[in-house]
């Protein structure tokens, strides 16, 4: 008897069509970053320089993170998601579309994200997916904001918010086997998302609040997250545990920044050492650790681990050093741009040996 067929939406095809604009946002994204640390770039186009952090975060991140909830959901409709993210992402890098498409797409894809938690949550009522869906919230009130206008620095409290409740989710899903009713993580995530309206009306009060939670997700992490213990052993688990490590140590920037500066403005050097701190520092570190985990979950690929793995890892985080810690401690603009490019490079070539992983394995089982 023939096994029935998938799903299309569900199919390991299907799915990789629908991380391909996350790809195209990541790399749209990235050239924005060029255009920004003032080097040559591939497309010297304005628009991409403008639409640089919606594009990563909004549409690399939340695709990525909406198709790997769909999988796990495995049922077609939960596709609409990642579809209507990409198609968003898309909308902003083509030049000819108005920005209110791709904002608009992009707002019904978090809407539709959020509505992909309900199943899962009535399936399992898992603490871990109560504060991804609380993540997909945020993310979706940030999408509002830009859509009716609001800059990016208004509303980075919510993206911010958006992949940290996302990330603690995970974790706590890798780690409920050690973690049975994380009480305290639960308060955390809780009073993030309550503080998103406060830093939208009163600013000053509502980023520092966030601040505060930060600093408590980092000291929780630190004792609870079961994967730091591995950082001294080899193969994945090791790598795994140095990601994460250096990944929570970077949240305390944004935090201490928060704490005693308040609100950032866009374009100061501050409001620079916070994002990439966050973003590159916490987030690609996650990215990272759990790309040999994700990646087979959604496109049924294996990315085995290799050494090589930690090359890019540790460019991404000096290039961090040298880009917060000389270029805007110090003021050297030169630093600041050299940190900028290192980091572009770590990212493109961790993608290149990801993909190098993918493709040999691959060959390994076809020779088999």
């Amino acid at each position: 008897m023939t096994p029935a067929r998938p799903p299309l939406a569900q199919a390991p095809a299907a799915r990789l069509v629908l991380l391909l604009p996350a790809g195209a946002a990541l790399l749209a994204g990235l050239d924005g970053a060029a255009i920004l640390l003032g080097v040559d770039a591939p497309v010297d186009l304005a628009r991409l320089a403008d639409q640089h952090g919606p594009l990563m975060v909004l549409g690399f991140v939340a695709t990525v993170i909406a198709l790997e909830r769909a999988a796990a959901l495995a049922r077609t409709w939960g596709f609409a998601s990642p579809l209507l993210l990409g198609l968003g992402a898309l909308a902003l890098i083509l030049a000819p579309l108005p920005l209110a498409v791709g904002r608009t797409l992009t707002l019904l894809g978090t809407a539709a994200m959020v509505a992909l938690y309900v199943p899962l949550w009535r399936r399992s009522r898992d603490d871990a997916v109560a504060l991804q869906a609380a993540g997909a919230i945020a993310a979706a009130i940030g999408a509002a904001g830009l859509l009716a206008g609001s800059p990016v620095s208004h509303v980075l409290a919510c993206l911010i918010a958006f992949v940290l409740l996302t990330i603690l989710g995970e974790r706590l899903e890798l780690s409920r086997i050690v973690l049975r009713r994380p009480v305290g993580l639960l308060v955390i995530g809780i009073a993030v998302l309550g503080s998103l309206p406060v830093s939208l009306v009163a600013p000053g009060i509502g980023v520092r609040l966030l601040a505060v939670l930060l600093i408590a997700a980092v000291a929780w992490l630190l004792v609870h997250d079961p994967a730091l213990r591995t950082a001294r052993a080899g193969g994945l688990p090791g790598f795994v545990g140095i990601q994460l490590s250096l990944g929570y140590l970077w949240l305390l920037v944004p935090a201490g920044l928060w704490l005693v500066i308040g609100p950032v403005v866009s374009g100061t050097r501050s409001y620079d050492a916070l994002v990439h701190a966050f973003f590159l520092g916490f987030v690609i570190a996650m990215i990272m650790a759990h790309a040999p985990i994700i990646l087979p979950a959604v496109l049924r690929v294996d990315l085995p681990y290799t050494p090589w793995m930690h090359v890019p890892s540790a460019l991404l985080h000096l290039s961090l050093l040298i880009r917060l810690g000389i270029g805007d401690a110090l003021d050297l603009p030169a630093a600041v741009r050299s940190g900028g490019v290192l980091g572009i490079v770590s990212l493109l070539l961790f993608a290149a040996l990801s993909a190098s992983q993918v493709r040999r394995r691959r060959r390994r089982k076809a020779l088999r």
